[in-house]
């Protein structure tokens, strides 16, 4: 018999190439491009076009950008927005008190932004210096050399049928060959994580911890808009055993973003985070900006929250991991786009030192050089305050005082990080949450959301989510869970509905917005993320 036919793809060699086009990628594109023009460096974007898979608050802390590109602003970069106010307030049902605003959070000198459009400018910077990106290109696989070196990737074939069969319109995926391998994916990378696991990067480090970050931007009554305005809450949706708070940011043009985080450690199965938000938005406090104004855009995206201790090893054989792939979020200060762009900088620094001395060593100079930057400085002082939240809201707000006040991140100590897909109860120890119906005024039902993020995917390819085993699906979800999937995804992804009479999960992958919620809560680990074909997902505009 014969067996499965080769495919003949073509290869492009470069002396870089970078998977993602987001902060951290972009940035080591443009360093390595400022050390030196003759270095030949290609990045691939999963996203239909740079900014269109990239969601987050944003309030940005130009640190990192002031060293890349110090005369920014005459170049033109949307940072339009300065921060003027700051508020932290804790909610209860109907209330809201205000707190003291803790250091971390204090926002003077930053600006409030889409990071989908500084990072479409970023990519007019990177491509002005010689960087050529391919938008559109995701990176399916890695490729190896006969020593086992990583020394490029293999981009996604286009035009395979649902079935695996090759259509009409068959374009196979290039392989990419390079010197050096940046991982620039994101949170929860798909490659970056094989790479970790393959090459045992976690080693005497604590597991990634992570949450889900649930957003929407508004178009509301300019009476009540005022920009540079800045709100943070804690409390109420959440009970006090629940990590979790909200953003709420005054845009330029009569535009505020707000969302709303819950951490992925939650234990209460029937917990649903779209919900918890469209709750959120209900409260007094809050709703007060959105009636009469219109919701424009909505998106999700999970981040990273384990800090210093779950940062795994930055350099493997022939490449290393950046930005948010290896998880650089502050997150008392809720930032993590200034941590990733020196991150690529640091990288791009050492990959240009290595083509110096010797071409084809490992990147350890760039461990060495993270471990002595003010990233690490950063992220070793806050090390213990999102893991002290683990004990409840009251101590993790006591803690937090004392370790910024008193400690002043220093701590003799550093709590340790738990995987989140280990902290869900058993369904029968929980009541189900009974939310209320959407007003259709300031909170919404689930699909007319998705819609505003714009998701396609092409209807005849392979899913991109799929099952280990899928017996888990109803044995263990189903059964002891009473299947969570089809809560946490903030995109209806996960559904249960019934075969032969009998309950079953349905998978719509079509729905998917690249968020990684499900790669991370599922309590098997049963569930598969591939890229899909390139330019599928969410079309973020201004996110």
């Amino acid at each position: 018999m014969e067996g499965p036919v080769e495919i003949e793809r073509q290869t492009l060699e470069y002396d870089v190439v970078i998977v993602g086009g987001g902060p951290a990628g972009l940035s080591a594109s443009i360093r390595l491009k400022q050390l030196s023009s003759d270095i030949r460096v290609c990045v691939v974007e999963k996203g239909s076009e740079i900014g269109s898979h990239i969601l987050s608050g944003a309030v940005f802390e130009t640190k990192a950008l002031d060293e890349l590109i110090p005369d920014w602003k005459e170049k033109g970069a949307p940072l339009i927005t300065p921060a003027r106010q700051d508020h932290f307030l804790l909610l209860s049902k109907r209330r809201a008190w205000k707190l003291p605003t803790p250091p971390q959070m204090h926002n003077e000198g930053n600006y409030i932004i889409s990071l989908g459009r500084l990072c479409q400018w970023l990519g007019e910077q990177a491509t002005a210096l010689g960087v050529e990106i391919y938008p559109g290109f995701p990176a399916a696989d890695i490729h190896y050399d006969d020593q086992g070196r990583v020394n490029g990737i293999i981009t996604g074939d286009m035009g395979i049928g649902k079935n695996g069969e090759q259509t009409e319109l068959f374009q196979p995926g290039v392989i990419i060959k390079a010197a050096y391998t940046l991982l620039a994916e994101g949170c929860r990378g798909s490659i970056s994580e094989r790479i970790i696991q393959k090459f045992n990067l976690r080693k005497d480090r604590d597991p990634q911890t992570y949450a889900i970050g649930i957003k929407e931007i508004w178009q509301v009554d300019p009476a009540i808009h005022s920009p540079g305005k800045i709100v943070h809450t804690v409390g109420w949706p959440l009970n006090a055993s629940t990590y979790g708070g909200s953003f709420l940011y005054h845009l330029d043009e009569h535009k505020i973003a707000l969302g709303f985080v819950i951490g992925l450690d939650y234990q209460h199965p029937y917990l649903n985070p779209y919900q918890e938000f469209q709750r959120y938005k209900s409260h007094p406090a809050i709703c007060r900006y959105l009636e009469g104004g219109k919701r424009i855009s909505y998106g999700a995206r999970a981040l990273n929250e384990g800090g210093w201790q779950s940062i795994p090893q930055l350099h493997f054989p022939g490449g290393a991991i950046i930005g948010c792939s290896a998880g650089f979020v502050n997150v008392p200060k809720i930032k993590g786009s200034h941590t990733a762009m020196k991150s690529g900088m640091l990288a791009a620094e050492a990959v240009n030192a290595q083509f110096v001395s010797n071409p084809q060593g490992d990147l350890e100079n760039y461990s060495t050089a993270f471990a002595s930057s003010w990233i690490a400085e950063e992220l070793k002082q806050c090390r213990n305050i999102r893991p002290g939240f683990r004990f409840g809201l009251w101590f993790g707000l006591l803690h937090a005082a004392i370790d910024t006040y008193v400690f002043r991140g220093k701590a003799p100590w550093t709590f340790k990080n738990h995987a989140d897909h280990t902290q869900l109860k058993s369904a029968s120890h929980c009541a189900p949450i009974a939310y209320p119906a959407p007003d259709g005024v300031v909170t919404f039902d689930l699909m007319s959301s998705v819609f505003l993020s714009s998701t396609n995917h092409a209807e005849n390819q392979p899913a991109h989510l799929t099952l280990k085993n899928p017996d888990l699906a109803m044995a263990t979800n189903y059964k002891k869970y009473a299947s969570p999937e089809s809560r946490y995804c903030p995109a209806g992804v996960y559904e249960i509905t019934e075969e032969s009479g009998q309950p079953a999960l349905k998978i719509n992958a079509q729905n998917c917005v690249h968020c990684k919620t499900c790669d991370i809560k599922d309590p098997c680990q049963n569930i598969r993320w591939t890229t899909p074909e390139g330019g599928g997902g969410p079309h973020y505009s201004g996110m």
